[in-house]
């Protein structure tokens, strides 16, 4: 999915950033504390991490020197306990920062048809609302009043194929995905509920081939209409270059009537998301996809379980592991070429596990034959 984390400061490789990650997910953590703590690890090399959002939709090359590494990180156990407490702080801390009933969503009101917006990380290049945008602007918070006992954040590593995650992902109160990513012919290991998914524009060019043709348009219409009420989030604001394939998509929602509840982050959103992990320490540049869905879901979400996050090109057994569960596009998590490295933000995320703010699944789901 999108987590990745771009280059980092302080470390003397790549390959020494890894082997540091590593090393510190092999060893058992039960300890108990704020988020400060769980993340003050990732700090302890005085290496610093910024994070950025997954949205360039040229694939990067994988770097090989990543495919001989020993991935020694334990799965999630059955035996981690949900740390109310620590879940409770962290959503305290977070809505000081923002609040995702209101942030979710620019609404209806706040812009009208013409209002010119500069987008978040291109200051300089502006777009203009169009009347489409506008009609499809919720009135009110598609997340307003909603609270939920389970929450499961879906992202799209291959480290899901074969992990018959499927029923226990289907079996939670409330399922969040990332750009569109298909689900029915994967649906033993990825479930087939969902009630918000997130649509990055760039998903437009690279998995429906910018609509070049009617087979195309067939096959994302098709993709839009299974949704069945969810809530399609799509960065809108965020970055020049999306503007017309966000149209060509708003535009079959209202030619074809598609139920979905669709939903335009907040102007304000990403730099109070990316303040947030500052303040603890995270030095993120641009919160990722799924960095994202977890900040947020901590406001409405009793617990939280994540998938599908793998940001390796080995599983644990040195099996190679797709990027995406359902395409073969690859990536290099550790180049330094490349603006998206993922192991210090996954790093976080199983420290919070570890302390039982969330819980992170790697391998095989409970259950699963």
């Amino acid at each position: 999915m999108g987590l990745c984390i771009p280059g980092n400061r302080g470390l003397e490789s790549p390959e020494s950033q890894r082997d540091l990650v590593l090393h510190e997910f092999a060893r058992n953590s039960g300890g108990r504390g704020t988020i400060r703590s769980a993340v003050n690890s990732l700090h302890s090399k005085s290496n610093r991490a910024e994070v950025v959002i997954n949205g360039s939709s040229s694939p990067a090359v994988v770097d090989r020197s990543n495919e001989s590494i020993k991935h020694n990180i334990k799965p999630a156990s059955s035996k981690w306990r949900h740390n109310q407490t620590l879940s409770l702080k962290i959503r305290k801390h977070i809505l000081k920062f923002l609040d995702a009933e209101k942030d979710i969503s620019v609404l209806k009101g706040t812009l009208k048809p013409g209002d010119v917006i500069h987008y978040v990380f291109d200051r300089d290049s502006t777009m203009n609302v169009s009347q489409n945008l506008y009609e499809l602007l919720p009135r009110t918070s598609p997340l307003k009043g909603k609270h939920f006992r389970t929450c499961a954040i879906v992202g799209n590593s291959g480290i899901l194929l074969n992990s018959g995650c499927g029923r226990e992902i289907d079996a939670h109160s409330f399922v969040i995905r990332c750009n569109l990513a298909p689900v029915q012919e994967y649906a033993q290991d990825v479930g087939l509920k969902t009630d918000l998914v997130t649509m990055n524009p760039s998903v437009i060019q690279r998995a429906f081939e910018d609509l070049v043709n009617d087979t195309w348009r067939e096959k994302l219409l098709q993709r839009l209409q299974s949704l069945n009420g969810s809530i399609l989030w799509i960065p809108a604001f965020m970055a020049k270059g999306g503007k017309e394939r966000v149209e060509w998509v708003n535009e079959l929602i209202l030619k074809h009537h598609i139920d979905v509840r669709t939903a335009y982050p907040s102007l304000r959103l990403l730099h109070a998301v990316r303040g947030y992990w500052l303040t603890n320490k995270v030095h993120i540049k641009r919160p990722t996809t799924g960095l994202l869905m977890y900040t947020l879901a901590t406001r409405f979400c009793n617990k939280i379980y994540l998938y599908g996050f793998w940001p390796f090109p080995l599983d644990q057994n040195q099996n190679p592991v797709k990027y995406h569960y359902y395409d073969s596009l690859k990536y290099g998590y550790t180049s330094q070429a490349s603006p998206h490295t993922m192991p210090l933000e996954f790093k976080a995320l199983k420290t919070l596990h570890q302390q039982g703010a969330l819980k992170l699944t790697v391998g095989a789901c409970d259950g699963a034959t």
